[in-house]
């Protein structure tokens, strides 16, 4: 059981620990982080409730809407949500960058429990597929989803542009994550370059982002001048 949890918790941690330590202009409160985590940990619940609902009532099931709706875009919307309505406005997100840590940190909570419960039904031996594909993948939903939320807030304008983006483009990567995972027999052969795109993808809005935080903290230098230096 130990084995298990451990193997479950292990990608999550130390992806979460890759973007937390990369930002530059000073580490996001531990707290708020780990709040966000136990938040999209929690959402794994009444998510999984939702979806065997549908699957029961065969609702929303079938080669697009099952991948993409009842699994992708449910997801991704309660995630965005949370990070909406809990962080989005906090005084802690306070550089583009920090929606980096908290879009993944709210990602790895639901990928870590979704993973945890996924190893104890199947066995120890998912752990390092898990760790490669799922879980990676959600931490880049949630890296890609944290950008367009940063961009949102720091840019003076078409905020709600970078806002309607933040959901649609992270729900349709996993929408299409998911349909290649569930509908294709040969899944292997598109899913190692969808997953290389996918780090890519995830990698660039990460260096974008950092170039963003660089020019906001540079301008409240600039701003900030004349008042420390008494003119």
């Amino acid at each position: 059981m130990l084995g298990i949890v451990t193997a479950g918790i292990a990608p999550g941690l130390a992806l979460m620990s890759y973007f937390y330590l990369k930002d530059q202009y000073g580490s996001e409160p531990f707290a708020i982080v780990f709040k966000t985590f136990i938040f999209g940990a929690l959402l794994v619940f009444p998510i999984m409730f939702i979806q065997y609902v549908f699957k029961v009532e065969n609702v929303l099931q079938g080669l697009f809407y099952e991948p993409f709706i009842s699994m992708g875009l449910l997801e991704e919307f309660f995630k965005w949500f949370i990070l909406f309505y809990t962080i989005y406005q906090h005084v802690s997100f306070d550089e583009p960058y920090d929606g980096i840590v908290y879009g993944a940190s709210v990602s790895l909570g639901f990928a870590t429990v979704e993973n945890i419960f996924y190893l104890f039904a199947n066995g120890l031996e998912y752990a390092f597929g898990r760790a490669l594909l799922p879980v990676s993948s959600h931490a880049l939903f949630g890296v890609i989803m944290g950008y367009y939320l940063g961009k949102s807030k720091f840019s003076p304008d078409s905020n709600k542009k970078w806002l309607v983006l933040s959901l649609l483009i992270p729900f349709i990567l996993h929408g299409s994550y998911n349909y290649i995972l569930i509908t294709l027999e040969d899944w292997l052969t598109m899913m190692i370059p969808f997953m290389i795109f996918l780090w890519y993808l995830g990698l660039k809005k990460v260096k974008k982002a950092r170039l963003m935080s660089d020019k906001h903290f540079n301008q409240q230098i600039i701003y900030e001048k004349p008042f420390i230096s008494g003119k």
